[in-house]
């Protein structure tokens, strides 16, 4: 396969530049980028071999970069459905050319132990390239001393829970304790912020009134309970100086927690998924047990916050769309709650779909083109110290390359996806756009709508420190 590329005829668009302009990709980089039909472009094919890509009438993206997936995650008993193989080929269908997962550590291990046994999930599997986060269940002096070392080796961020009691939870001083580490080791702490003790009480009090349904999971895991633990992380985070990243924001009691530590001057930020921009609480109230299909927490909603968190997009109160892509299938999985919301395991595909919704979102003016591509690919890229190599078209940046076709329409479904998961939480739901070719590093992954890739070719990426940090 040759090594040198040239996409000619799209539109360009990335987080600051909509240009029409041909794309020069050579040995896994973009090399240069030219006007369209100016001599620069013309000398691009010259007298020279390689591959030419029409993308005329289409757009010329930067590969999606999802920083929050959970393959082969355990949870509840079982495990997430996508592996690292089959889950990073369903991203590259979708558009994504670079995941950021979670390695865990589990109470009373090491940090090491966690990080190596997700590297050998990982290594070897991945379509496309990936890096690490990671959980942190434990904290303690060993632990706190092995964050400086992960940082130093590009492990730059760590996600802790107000939530789950008995499995990932943090309490307040573990909390605080991390954040100090993190301001000095230039590490960013991810925080699932839900006041998971007093859900627990309500969990126990729902089932005990005989509240068993699915619906009852968004029932109990309050808005007030995930806005009072982002203010109390946020605060706990400006006690210790350091930044603090919360993820999956839902309700619009949170955002509006977030956009008063931003206005106050704080290196505090937000992200948000498509479940909550999309999906409500009306899909956990679908008849029989079709709810549990909706189950993740943060919990969907109801459809009036919806409004905020575009708000909050188009404001920058919230600055990235990650997928917290983490399936489990209907049949065996998903039926464990039956009768017992509690047991249900909490996630939901949609790797696959990130760019195509918010495609539609731009179509539907909530964002602009522009800003799709910000929140997808540049902001995740920098808030995570992947940026230029990931997250822009420029020259020197790895030549992750989308060509998407704007005009063309698709209905998602689990009949036609890509994720190993037995059904789709946007079954039957019609949008405009859809990925067309897909290059990772200048290979072709998905060639006009086949795919081309290949187990392995993916490699693990370390990463710098969150850049919008002085």
């Amino acid at each position: 396969m040759s090594s040198r590329t040239v996409i000619r005829g799209g539109l360009v668009v990335t987080a600051s530049d909509e240009v029409h302009a041909d794309v020069l990709i050579e040995d896994g980089r973009i090399a240069a980028l030219a006007a369209s039909g100016t001599p620069a472009a013309e000398s691009f094919t010259a007298g020279r071999s390689g591959r030419v890509v029409d993308a005329t009438g289409k757009y010329v993206i930067p590969g999606g970069v999802d920083v929050h997936t959970h393959m082969e995650l355990p949870f509840g008993g079982t495990f997430a459905s996508d592996t690292f193989e089959t889950g990073t080929r369903a991203a590259a269908w979708g558009g994504t050319t670079t995941i950021v997962d979670f390695a865990v550590q589990s109470v009373g291990r090491s940090l090491r132990e966690g990080l190596d046994a997700w590297h050998a999930k990982a290594e070897g599997n991945c379509a496309v390239d990936y890096g690490f986060h990671m959980i942190v269940s434990d904290v303690n002096e060993e632990t706190l001393k092995e964050m400086d070392l992960l940082v130093e080796e590009g492990v730059t961020s760590f996600k802790q829970f107000m939530a789950y009691p008995g499995v990932f939870y943090s309490d307040d001083g573990q909390i605080l304790r991390a954040m100090q580490r993190c301001a000095g080791n230039g590490g960013l702490i991810m925080m699932h912020a839900e006041n998971g003790i007093a859900i627990d009480v309500l969990v126990e009090q729902a089932l005990a009134r005989g509240e068993t349904d699915p619906r009852y999971h968004g029932e109990v895991r309050k808005a007030l309970l995930e806005a009072e633990a982002t203010h109390r992380a946020i605060r706990l985070a400006q006690v210790a100086g350091a930044p603090l990243y919360v993820v999956h924001v839902s309700a619009a009691e949170a955002v509006a927690e977030l956009a008063r530590a931003r206005d106050e001057g704080l290196d505090v930020f937000g992200e948000t998924c498509p479940q909550y921009l999309f999906l409500s609480a009306d899909n956990l109230a679908e008849p029989g047990f079709e709810g549990a299909k909706y189950v993740c927490s943060t919990p969907l909603r109801p459809r009036e916050h919806q409004a905020r968190l575009w708000r909050g997009l188009r404001t920058d109160d919230l600055q990235v769309v990650s997928t917290d892509h983490c399936p489990f299938c209907f049949a065996g999985q998903k039926e464990l709650g039956r009768g017992d919301f509690s047991r249900i395991p909490n996630g939901l595909p949609g790797v696959e779909n990130r760019m195509d919704l918010l495609h539609q979102a731009v179509l539907d003016g909530h964002l602009s083109r522009r800003r799709w591509i910000e929140v997808a690919c540049a902001t995740p890229a920098r808030m995570f110290g992947l940026y230029p190599k990931k997250g822009t078209i420029a020259p020197g940046a790895d030549a992750d390359v989308v060509i998407y076709d704007p005009h063309a329409e698709q209905v998602l479904s689990a009949g036609t996806h890509h994720m190993n998961v037995d059904y789709s939480a946007y079954e039957g739901r019609r949008v405009t756009g859809r990925v067309e070719t897909v290059f990772s590093r200048g290979e072709p992954v998905v060639t006009e709508r086949e795919y081309t890739g290949r187990k392995g070719h993916g490699v693990y990426v370390p990463r710098s420190t969150c850049q919008y940090l002085s």
